[in-house]
């Protein structure tokens, strides 16, 4: 019986700007897109959250709260992946590391194209941090 991955995704807005890592990798290799990657067998989703997060943009970071979960089927082409996605808070410069060809701030307004269903994950966490 297949089953779906479980991913994680961290949200970091600050200043009106939005952390994101350009993928190094394919799907979406060149394209913008939140870091996270794949939770390991035995972690919590909150460590791995943290964890990716690290790796990617070279940042600790603290968890505020969980956003939500991303689950259509039809959201990454390598198959059925289940995003849980966390808000961030975290000081200091990002350097991309691990998967992250680079890492940086853009304006919420003036976003790059970006990877995998992305888009509507900024736009939720812009609502909920209102």
């Amino acid at each position: 019986m297949k089953k779906p991955g479980i991913a994680v995704d961290g949200v970091l807005i600050k200043d009106n700007k939005i952390l994101l890592i350009k993928r190094k990798n394919e799907p979406f290799k060149g394209k913008w897109a939140l870091p996270g990657g794949f939770v390991e067998y035995g972690e919590r989703v909150e460590e791995a959250v943290l964890r990716e997060f690290e790796e990617e943009v070279g940042i600790k970071a603290r968890i505020k709260k969980l956003l939500g979960v991303y689950s259509d089927p039809a959201r990454d082409p390598r198959g059925h992946i289940i995003s849980i996605v966390f808000l961030l808070e975290a000081e200091g410069e990002p350097k991309a590391g691990d998967d992250a060809a680079d890492a940086k701030f853009f304006n919420l307004d003036k976003l790059p194209p970006l990877a995998f269903d992305h888009e509507k994950i900024i736009r939720d966490a812009v609502r909920a941090r209102d």
